[in-house]
């Protein structure tokens, strides 16, 4: 399940003003973590890392059914593996610039 995605809402500006997050779950031996990979030319905005990853792990679940997704991941992911889920891209203010996140049942990508 995806939302609309809201590019198209956003002038150039507004685009190049926001950062791209990839969004993943970890498997470790006995728990799923979820990780966001900051950009490491990352705006100045962004002040508190907690508040955006909190913000990155809502929408993401905003866009797909977390329960099934944490299911696949934890039966068909290896320990120390991480599933990509895809991205979001967000500005500093919290506005959601566009976002291309996937299920791992649609497209697994796993690093």
């Amino acid at each position: 399940m995806t939302g609309s995605d809201p590019s198209d809402e956003h002038s150039p500006a507004e685009r190049d003003a926001a950062d791209r997050f990839v969004v993943g779950l970890h498997r470790t031996e006995s728990e799923l973590e979820f990780v966001v990979r900051v950009p490491s030319e990352i705006d100045s905005g962004w002040r508190n890392p907690t508040k955006f990853q909190q913000l990155v792990e809502r929408i993401t679940w905003e866009q797909l059914d977390q329960e099934s997704t944490l299911r696949t991941v934890a039966a068909e992911t290896a320990p120390g593996k991480t599933v990509t889920l895809g991205t979001v891209t967000l500005q500093p203010d919290g506005t959601l610039v566009s976002q291309s996140l996937s299920s791992p049942t649609n497209s697994p990508s796993r690093e």
